[in-house]
């Protein structure tokens, strides 16, 4: 059986026009939307994740108090990042997007392993683990700095960061970067012992210092970007790496047998929330990654769904 390099749902196929001609039709597309949010707030209920609970907790705080500090009025939005995605008009700039961004999150980790009766806790870990397990062994020996790219609320970022703080034996200092000022204000809010440092500002011209880095992580972001912006994302973390460092991603894989073998009105749902689905799909991670001057030093399947890339930047 030859292994097939990506889903028929997405580039050129018949299938992925098929799809792509209802997504257009905006009556069709308003309720596809609504239906992929509905699903992934049902598996969150049926596990027992508090969507709306943590929701309404959120909205009740005064997490909106922190949208001050978190924004940075000189940035001006990106055009890719103003199309609605994730069944927000508004995308990430709005707060019912950084409300549910937790839950949705736990939720996600929920459908890596449909098929084993797990709590989302557990579901949890074992995603963040399978991808800090990858870096423990292709990563980089002695981790300083970390970036955290594309961090939305942090819990990639926290997860990172305790996982570094447990390994090396000297003080880890990580930085979570974000283009909305409202997923980075969840993100300080739940930061209650000041841990990490949160930045307003694009990963493709972050602003921050050269070779400032031992490792930079974008963690589920690419899938939702361009392949120009991932490839000027690529530039800038080589950029931002010292040499040795390591630009490690972990996202959906396209060679996934589950990713492949989706159900049709589940990647017609995924589909209509994620604009960039083709361009990713269809996307040589491997090959940006050289252009932009990494030597390629890993691509592994982390878990059943997704795949881990890991790019070094040359010591000459």
């Amino acid at each position: 059986m030859t292994l097939k390099l990506k889903p028929d749902w997405a580039g050129e196929d018949w299938l992925s026009k098929l799809v792509n001609l209802l997504i257009q039709t905006k009556p069709i597309y308003t309720i596809m939307k609504q239906q992929a949010r509905q699903v992934l707030i049902k598996t969150a209920e049926k596990n027992g994740i508090p969507w709306r609970q943590t929701y309404q907790a959120l909205e009740a705080s005064d997490t909106k108090a922190y949208l001050g500090r978190n924004t940075d009025p000189t940035l001006v939005y990106p055009s890719y990042y103003q199309v609605p995605f994730h069944a927000y008009e508004q995308g990430n700039l709005c707060w019912s997007a950084a409300f549910e961004a937790e839950s949705a999150t736990y939720a996600m980790a929920l459908r890596v392993w449909p098929q084993e009766d797990l709590t989302w806790e557990t579901a949890q870990q074992r995603l963040r683990s399978s991808f800090h397990n990858v870096l423990a062994n292709y990563g980089p020996t002695e981790v300083k700095n970390i970036l955290d790219a594309g961090c939305s609320v942090g819990l990639s970022t926290f997860a990172l960061h305790h996982y570094y703080q447990s390994t090396q034996d000297h003080l880890v200092h990580t930085t979570g970067l974000d283009l909305s000022p409202y997923m980075l204000s969840v993100a300080q809010k739940r930061d209650v012992n000041r841990e990490i440092t949160w930045k307003h500002g694009k990963a493709e011209e972050t602003g921050l210092p050269n070779c400032s880095f031992d490792l930079i992580t974008l963690q589920f972001v690419i899938h939702e970007l361009p392949r120009e912006i991932t490839q000027q994302i690529f530039v800038e973390a080589m950029r931002l790496l010292r040499p040795g460092g390591c630009l490690a991603l972990v996202d959906n894989n396209p060679k996934s047998p589950v990713i492949q073998n989706l159900p049709p009105v589940l990647f017609t749902l995924m589909k209509s929330t994620e604009p960039w689905s083709d361009d990713y799909y269809t996307f040589d991670v491997e090959s940006a990654l050289k252009t932009a001057g990494f030597e390629h030093t890993l691509t592994t399947a982390s878990d059943p769904r997704h795949r881990t890339i890991i790019g070094t930047k040359p010591q000459g």
